[in-house]
């Protein structure tokens, strides 16, 4: 098959592809680059031509593990990253965010009575339910937020003083 070849093609992707050209040209493009920017789209939308044929089978099972690869490298590089910046925070500063979430924890279980029986007995029910993940998110989501509250206040007090 030559460079250029567009038997694999479905006849959908061919009329996507020529729609995409229609518009890029209206856009101004020249019809080269039209071209180039239309084929370009529906490869990145199916990945590539879907007609069948056995050696296009094992091209797209490789292609499909060295993504997987990509994928997991990246999210242990973000894993990585994020470890480095809760190294880099001082002891002092982990300590304030410990403590004032601790504040808001004592703040709001009382607020949290449950009238009834019943009511107490579903909200353990959710509690139990939720993931580690989903745990340690919702801790993080309120340590960030009580930062955020002290930096508002702190904010106030520097606006009223001047």
């Amino acid at each position: 098959m030559p460079r250029g070849d567009k038997s694999a093609y479905t006849d959908k992707q061919k009329r996507q592809a020529e729609h995409i050209e229609e518009s890029e040209r209206e856009r101004g493009a020249s019809e080269g680059t039209a071209e180039r920017i239309a084929w370009a789209t529906v490869n990145k939308q199916d990945g590539g031509g879907k007609r069948s044929g056995s050696a296009r089978k094992a091209t797209k099972k490789v292609a499909r593990k060295t993504t997987a690869k990509k994928a997991s490298a990246s999210k242990a590089t973000a894993k990585k990253v994020a470890n480095k910046t809760a190294a880099k925070k001082t002891p002092a500063k982990k300590a304030a965010t410990r403590k004032t979430a601790a504040k808001k924890v004592v703040k709001k279980a009382p607020a949290k009575v449950p009238a009834n029986k019943a009511a107490a007995g579903k909200a353990t029910q959710k509690s139990a339910s939720r993931s580690t993940a989903a745990k340690k998110a919702a801790k993080t989501r309120a340590a960030k937020k009580a930062v955020r509250r002290t930096a508002a206040k702190k904010a106030a007090r520097t606006r009223a003083g001047n």
